[in-house]
């Protein structure tokens, strides 16, 4: 009995003193842990924010361009007929759609529809005021019924996007 005592006296500190060391060493390799986390996720950030910054730039650029008004500014030409407008409008804002596809990557879905819905929206004014005009009017019939049909709408989609990603990149700062 005696033997089994000075064990337990040897046996019990070393225990203790051991388990003590696990503690302190689990918990000093978890805040190391935690401390890698923490770099990676600012190495992260400043690699990451200035590309978001770029594509926030794009697609409110896209968004400006495709607005009706200034797409029809710089687009018209008064020598175009209503129907030579017509498809140089559609064309530019596929186009500047297209170029700018990749830019959904940083953005969140909800952020990314709005953009789709807006193209798809000023798609729709310029088709729906090509139809209530002659093909082979002049150009300038074809504009003032897109500026009229934009100007009648109760929603803007392209204001209320480019609202959504400004939004979403304002959590950045």
């Amino acid at each position: 009995m005696e033997y089994i005592m000075d064990l337990l006296k040897v046996i019990l500190p070393a225990g203790l003193a051991i388990y003590g060391m696990y503690i302190v060493a689990v918990s000093f390799l978890k805040k190391d842990r935690e401390m890698k986390w923490m770099e990676l996720k600012t190495k992260n950030t400043e690699l990451v924010l200035p590309i978001r910054l770029q594509a926030c730039e794009r697609l409110c650029l896209l968004l400006e361009r495709i607005m009706p008004n200034n797409l029809v500014r710089r687009v018209n030409d008064p020598t175009y007929t209503a129907g030579e407008l017509h498809s140089r409008l559609v064309s530019e804002v596929r186009n500047e759609f297209n170029h700018n596809l990749s830019q959904q990557v940083y953005f969140s879905d909800e952020a990314w529809e709005g953009v789709r819905n807006a193209v798809e929206q000023v798609i729709s004014i310029i088709n729906r005021a090509y139809q209530e005009v002659d093909a082979n009017a002049k150009s300038i019939e074809l504009a003032k019924h897109i500026f009229q049909i934009s100007l009648q709408q109760k929603n803007d989609f392209v204001a209320l996007a480019l609202k959504t990603v400004k939004s979403e990149i304002r959590v950045y700062f």
